[in-house]
């Protein structure tokens, strides 16, 4: 990714190449983002690139494999691909309440069933939601007066 890519004024990341059209886009950014893409930029220095590499002829990383793997070791987390925080991502946004049609859209996908395979999720999700609403009913005592469900 290059440094002209990203828009920390606007909040905001272009994605000018991808597998599929719809992979082409701007991608929103949160605070939190913009200000770890602000740290990696004032890391990567002059460079275009904003994760640089001297040990290539590019001037850029060519695979984050190893970075991923060292980045999860130091913050002793188990290993799991970064692929995976797509599903988790499109998890979160649909358990958060957001829009199927929307979560589809800040996958980049173009088709619906993608977003489908992305948040398997969903049923568990709903079945743990009714299982806290029936724990919450089954706490209720007399003082609310409604008595408890044995």
């Amino acid at each position: 990714m290059k440094k002209d890519q990203v828009d920390l004024r606007n909040a905001v990341v272009w994605i000018p190449d991808s597998k599929t059209p719809n992979g082409i886009a701007d991608v929103p950014l949160t605070p939190l983002a913009v200000e770890a893409f602000r740290d990696q930029m004032t890391i990567a220095g002059e460079r275009p690139f904003l994760f640089p590499s001297d040990l290539n002829s590019t001037g850029r990383q060519k695979t984050l494999k190893t970075v991923w793997r060292k980045t999860l070791r130091r913050a002793k987390i188990p290993y799991f691909r970064i692929y995976d925080l797509r599903s988790t991502y499109a998890t979160r946004l649909s358990a958060g309440g957001v829009a199927d049609e929307w979560v589809t859209q800040l996958l980049r996908q173009g088709d619906s069933q993608v977003f489908k395979r992305y948040s398997q999720m969903k049923l568990q999700m709903k079945r743990e939601a009714l299982e806290k609403l029936n724990r919450q009913a089954n706490e209720m005592t007399l003082e609310t007066g409604t008595a408890p469900i044995q």
